[in-house]
């Protein structure tokens, strides 16, 4: 089954669905990286099978964003993504959506999911990768820096060809928007709200500088669910390495949701 072609998005909305599914039966949302953008994902949402629709965030600042100021404070960020999606009214029934995020992603991704639980709107699960958890998030300075102490500590991260990091025009025109980044991510603390429910699995490579064995396992307090690790082979950008496995961990969770829904409402005999 060919996937349809995806519609353009209305202008300042988040959510893309580059490969849509019309007969989905679940949805995962997914949160890029600091300097991510929905393109990267792109390749995610084709290989995604036919009844698991894959969508993903466009942050301000970037692609058909690019001239709308990235936010520099989380509760901006998170707040208008989620009423972007409380406010979705495609479906009588909300699909089980999955959410997903990587690095910055992840908290963007729990803080959202947190702010859809206040709302009814409670997520099936939460999927969060190369991030602490958001009490033991680490503070850092890097924003505070020179360009040239952007591009290292990208250099340090990986997951940016050497090629685009020496292309002076194009890390001009997207540095301004990795700062503002760095700086939400780096200033971010746990939001007030109400906690977590959704079962939450944490990912991270076991080369990653960003996160260790005790900052994954911090997750257990984020969620009153049920919490699982999986641990890969890696750095920060292990992700790509291993996306197949990943996308069927992360497909798996939504077909999960899905059949609960299906028991939970029977078909008529």
């Amino acid at each position: 089954m060919f996937p349809e072609p995806p519609a353009r998005p209305p202008a300042g909305t988040a959510v893309r669905r580059p490969a849509p599914r019309r007969c989905a039966r679940a949805r995962v949302l997914c949160f890029p990286h600091a300097g991510g953008t929905a393109g990267a994902y792109r390749r995610w949402a084709v290989e995604a099978p036919w009844d698991v629709e894959w969508a993903v965030v466009q942050y301000p600042g970037r692609e058909d964003r690019y001239q709308e100021p990235a936010p520099t404070d989380m509760a901006e960020l998170s707040g208008a993504i989620a009423r972007e999606l409380l406010a979705d009214a495609r479906d009588a029934v909300p699909l089980p959506t999955v959410l997903f995020g990587h690095s910055m992603g992840a908290a963007v991704a729990w803080e959202v999911a947190r702010q859809l639980t206040a709302a009814g709107r409670e997520p099936a699960a939460v999927v969060v990768s190369g991030r602490p958890a958001p009490a033991l998030s680490r503070p850092g300075t890097v924003h505070l820096g020179s360009e040239d102490d952007l591009v290292s500590d990208m250099r340090r991260l990986g997951g940016t060809g050497g090629g685009i990091l020496e292309d002076e025009s194009l890390m001009a025109a997207v540095l301004p928007t990795i700062r503002r980044d760095y700086q939400l991510i780096e200033t971010y603390r746990p939001l007030p709200g109400a906690p977590l429910r959704a079962p939450v699995t944490v990912l991270y490579g076991d080369r990653d500088p960003e996160v260790d064995q005790r900052e994954a396992e911090g997750w257990r307090e984020a969620t009153r669910g049920a919490c699982a690790l999986r641990v890969f082979s890696g750095d920060h950008f292990y992700l790509e390495e291993h996306r197949r496995e990943i996308l069927d961990l992360i497909v798996g969770e939504g077909r999960r949701a899905a059949d609960a829904v299906s028991e939970a409402w029977p078909t008529m005999p």
